[in-house]
Parts: structure tokens; sequence; C-alpha cells
């Protein structure tokens, strides 16, 4: 018993660090950020990736969805490009469940300083890779840049939610400030238009 409480106050001491508690380093990292572009419908993986097309000058980044072939998944390996952005490298995000895969991404259409960036948004079905619904977000006249857009599906498996920084104003936003949260209700069956609050 004496030993046990030695160990107990040891733990304590070190922060937990070496009794095995789960402390985030690297490899915690790592796992997140895959976490923000990977996930499962329909019994398949799903990544989203960026690289520049070959001889491209300046770049052109193609943005991939690929299926993995996993065994579980009915229907084989995969990719799709579903966007690009010249010039600059897109931040990227993905959120999936059996309804189908969303992907955002960032995007410039020119290389000028002066060019806005906006928020490119993806549903892509699991099983044929058909781009089902191009949807955005984008500056007020192009006045501004959005420079994130991390994606989460919320509980009821239907509204997409979109949530990142910018400067300028969206076009349907209410409140001011420089982070925003848009909401896309039944985004994998309908086409109806996010609410968009920032503050």
């Amino acid at each position: 018993m004496l030993n046990l409480k030695s160990v107990v106050s040891l733990c304590a001491v070190m922060g937990l660090t070496a009794c095995g508690a789960g402390v985030e380093g690297e490899d915690g990292l790592a796992t997140q950020e895959s976490a923000l572009v990977t996930g499962t419908s329909q019994g398949c993986t799903f990544t989203v990736s960026s690289a520049a097309q070959p001889g491209t000058l300046p770049p052109v980044y193609n943005v991939t969805v690929t299926r993995a072939a996993d065994a579980t998944c009915a229907y084989g390996a995969g990719s799709v490009v579903v966007g690009t952005s010249t010039g600059t490298a897109p931040t990227l995000s993905l959120a999936a469940n059996d309804l189908g895969v969303a992907v955002s991404y960032t995007y410039k259409t020119s290389v000028s300083g002066s060019s806005p960036q906006s928020l490119g948004i993806r549903h892509v079905a699991p099983d044929t890779l058909d781009i089902v619904r191009y949807a955005g977000l984008s500056v007020y006249l192009g006045r501004g840049s959005i420079y994130s857009g991390s994606l989460s599906i919320a509980s009821n498996g239907t509204t997409l939610t979109v949530s990142g920084t910018k400067n300028g104003t969206l076009y349907g936003q209410t409140g001011s400030g420089n982070t925003y949260v848009a909401s896309y209700p039944d985004f994998f069956t309908s086409e109806t238009a996010p609410s968009i609050m920032t503050f």
C-alpha cells in the first residue's frame, strides 16, 4: 500500500506525464489534424488533400477527395478533384456521415496580393464520388478574405456547420466581427441557404 501511495504521489508531482495520462504531444497534434481532413461514410474512409499541379507557375493546387479501399467499403478506392486554388495552398476540412461527405477549402483565383480568398464547400456522394452540391462563402464585393472553414455535422446528422475567421462582411451575415459560424440545414438533402452569425 505504501508503494502504491508513492506512485500516486509521484504521478501528481510530475503532472501525469510519465504515468500514461493523455498528454498531447506531436502525435496527439497529428491525430487532431488528421481528424479535420478524414471521415467515414457508408463504411468507407475519405480524406481531403491538396497538391500543386505539375508544371504550373504560379502553382495551381488541386483539392482532392480520396476514398480508401477499406475492407468495409463496398465501393473500392477512388478520388475526385473538387476544386483548385491559384498561388496559395488551401486550408482544408472534411466531415462525413452516411448521408455524404462534406469538404471545405480556401481558395484564390489569382496570385495578386489584393485578390480575395474565399471558401468552397462541396457535398461528395460516397458511392459515385460525384459532386452533389456546390456551395461556398465569400466576402461582399471581394473586400476581404476568408482564412479558414472548419466543418462539423450537428447531432441531428443533417445540419452542417462551418466556422472560421475572416475579414470583411460575408453575404448574408448577422452581427459583426472576424469570427463566423455558418449553419446549413439539411445540407446533404437540400439547397437551403445558410444562416451566418459573426462575432
